[in-house]
């Protein structure tokens, strides 16, 4: 599951009806398993529709209301009595772990998405909060394993909800020009 999928499933279930509100640290502290800077970044800025367009590829699954308090739009609030009706079966929410306590699954790899603008190349990771950028696709693999060696020496992995050597996954993000 994606971190953006991961926590919408989450926002439905911590968030109060009938108006669909939930506060960002409901969120992080519902989900300890992932880094919090991941998870702030995702719900305030990659799936907020009224957030300013920073990321390239975004979702819009909150609107924000006011400090830290957003609300889940209509077309992602997925009506559970509308499934029941239908004759899915409802999957109980998993409940997430004390913090500190080991995560429910670790994760084998880290995601980071690489974008170029004006002739620099970012990468982001998805999992960890690291950013770095270079001047060549070489360049900022280096940069990338060297930061998030910095991160890992000495981190508890079981804390960041990653297995012991995970894997680097990189996906390269750039506009399509057919003309």
């Amino acid at each position: 599951m994606k971190i953006h999928e991961e926590i919408l499933k989450i926002a439905r279930r911590v968030c109060r009806k009938p108006n669909w509100t939930f506060t960002l640290n409901e969120i992080v502290r519902a989900m300890p398993h992932l880094n919090e800077g991941s998870v702030r970044t995702h719900v305030s800025s990659r799936c907020c529709v009224n957030a300013p367009s920073n990321h390239q590829s975004r979702q819009p699954y909150f609107k924000r209301l006011g400090r830290g308090v957003y609300e889940i739009q209509k077309a992602y609030r997925g009506d559970t009595s509308e499934q029941v009706r239908a004759g899915e079966s409802l999957q109980v929410a998993e409940v997430s772990p004390a913090y500190g306590a080991e995560p429910l699954s670790l994760r084998p790899a880290i995601h980071a998405v690489v974008t170029e603008s004006e002739g620099l190349f970012t990468a982001e990771c998805l999992e960890v909060a690291v950013v770095t950028q270079g001047a060549s696709l070489d360049e900022i693999l280096i940069n990338l394993r060297e930061a998030l060696e910095l991160l890992m020496s000495g981190e508890d992995h079981n804390l960041l909800g990653l297995e012991p050597d995970p894997r680097l996954v990189l996906n390269f993000e750039t506009l399509a020009r057919f003309n």
